[in-house]
């Protein structure tokens, strides 16, 4: 057993500097736009995953996923599921195990979506314990993320309505940029770049059973979604 682990806390996180999403954001709003993704997408063998669904502020009366996010290496496809539904091509890309989907709380995501359909997931990895191995404690995306690369991804819209008509640039900038993160930490992790020796995040494992203040990520990404 390691006789440290990494752990970010709260005040050095948000003394890093942001990171933004620099690849293309395609917006999938028809049946038409979803069936042209899709094809697409067929042909990649990894891809990041993620969810967003609209906040409820009364308990017992959670809403249903609003919008999925598929990221490539290029691109993030935006799928408003409260618009189009999860359509049988949709289905069969989730449950397709020969396309590794990296995702943060799967458990959670699926979840959610069963509120709308029935879904075998095939060929996902939750980051959660895949970083495991590199000695991370942390289980939110954004400390993940900021350990790793020494950035701060915002939760600044993660409360927003995603429901909304018209999704603004800034909610689909941060929806793509989740998505993205967890194909970006995978494959930083998987090209056996990162050392967990030489972070600066050390800290004893005996300091995790200390009573620590939850950041609202943390609480977003390990409580069922709402």
């Amino acid at each position: 057993m390691s006789d440290y682990v990494l752990s970010i806390n709260k005040e050095q996180l948000a003394a890093l500097p942001t990171v933004d999403f620099q690849g293309r954001i395609i917006l999938i709003d028809t049946a038409a736009k979803a069936h042209m993704a899709l094809r697409a997408l067929a042909k990649e063998k990894l891809v990041g995953f993620d969810t967003e669904t609209r906040p409820s502020f009364r308990k017992g009366r959670p809403h249903k996923v609003a919008l999925m996010q598929i990221a490539t290496e290029r691109e993030c496809f935006l799928f408003r599921l409260n618009k189009i539904g999860i359509c049988a091509e949709l289905k069969d890309f989730l449950e397709n195990e020969a396309i590794t989907k990296i995702g943060l709380s799967i458990h959670d995501d699926f979840n959610a979506i069963s509120r709308s359909e029935e879904i075998t997931p095939g060929g996902f990895i939750d980051l959660q314990s895949f970083v495991r191995q590199y000695l991370i404690a942390d289980i939110s995306l954004q400390k993940i993320y900021a350990i790793i690369f020494g950035e701060r991804i915002s939760k600044g819209q993660r409360l927003t309505n995603w429901e909304a008509e018209t999704l603004t640039d800034l909610q689909m900038a941060y929806a793509a940029l989740d998505a993205y993160s967890c194909l970006q930490i995978f494959n930083f992790l998987n090209s056996g770049a990162f050392n967990p020796s030489e972070s600066i995040y050390k800290i004893d494992p005996a300091e995790l059973n200390k009573p620590r203040t939850k950041d609202s990520d943390s609480q977003q990404e390990t409580a069922p979604q709402q």
